[in-house]
């Protein structure tokens, strides 16, 4: 009973970090975020089965654009933003900051600069159009499929990069603290969802990931030395775009 309490508690934790959504209050402990991560891509398919939900409930009677909209709204509102902020700080920092101590500097400043609000712009525009663009009858298993792998990118990230702030900040939480059986539990889970919806198709978005991880991954450790709660964000983001591009190009 308490290996089944200990399970839930770190879904309610990998929901409560990851989401907007209502859970009931459980004891935190050091590792806890760090254990949570295996239940990501978990959270990844109910947010993403929401988002087809809300799509099959609206598009009898709306247009598609204005439902692509929702959609896209929703995904912001049930994260809090999460995701998109780590993006716009992240690419401010990078695209900013000339070394390790500046990038970290400015990763750490709230205020949104050019860079960043540029970023956001396109991150949101690409993913309203690639939603619109996607085919009805594939736009569920890429839904999914999204929301699933770009929650996944944390984990490898997690698992093989140290952070780049020690003892500070989101990534700190889970940066080298991720088990490689949590790694496995949920990279198995992960393709096991994206085969089951998208079948044939699956390749190219579980290869876009891996190749979107690795990429930001390489950058992320060759400039700053790690990561912060940033980064995952941003990979997060470019991961999603990917995984939709690899929809509307094969179809």
């Amino acid at each position: 009973m308490s290996f089944l309490r200990r399970i839930a508690e770190e879904f309610i934790v990998a929901v409560q970090f990851l989401t907007r959504i209502p859970m009931p209050q459980v004891e935190y402990e050091a590792d806890s975020l760090a254990r949570a991560t295996k239940f990501f891509p978990l959270v990844g398919w109910i947010v993403g089965s929401g988002a087809v939900l809300l799509h099959r409930a609206l598009l009898p009677h709306l247009q598609r654009p204005l439902v692509a909209l929702l959609v896209l709204v929703y995904l912001v509102l049930i994260t809090g933003g999460l995701h998109e902020d780590g993006l716009a700080d992240a690419v401010d920092g990078f695209g900013g900051g000339q070394n390790k101590s500046q990038i970290l500097l400015i990763l750490k400043d709230s205020r949104i600069g050019s860079f960043g609000a540029t970023a956001l712009t396109l991150s949101l525009l690409s993913r309203y159009l690639l939603l619109l663009c996607l085919p009805l009858n594939h736009l569920a298993a890429y839904l999914i499929s999204a929301q699933v792998l770009n929650r996944w990118t944390s984990l490898p990230l997690s698992f093989t990069l140290p952070p780049a702030r020690e003892q500070h900040g989101q990534g700190a939480r889970i940066a080298r603290l991720v088990s490689l059986p949590s790694l496995l539990f949920g990279t198995a889970f992960s393709v096991a969802i994206v085969i089951f919806v998208l079948h044939g198709s699956a390749t190219g978005p579980l290869l876009a990931a891996s190749f979107t991880t690795a990429l930001t991954g390489y950058i992320y450790f060759r400039k700053v030395g790690g990561v912060t709660g940033d980064c995952f964000g941003a990979t997060n983001q470019l991961a999603e775009i990917a995984v939709y591009l690899c929809g509307v190009w094969n179809t």
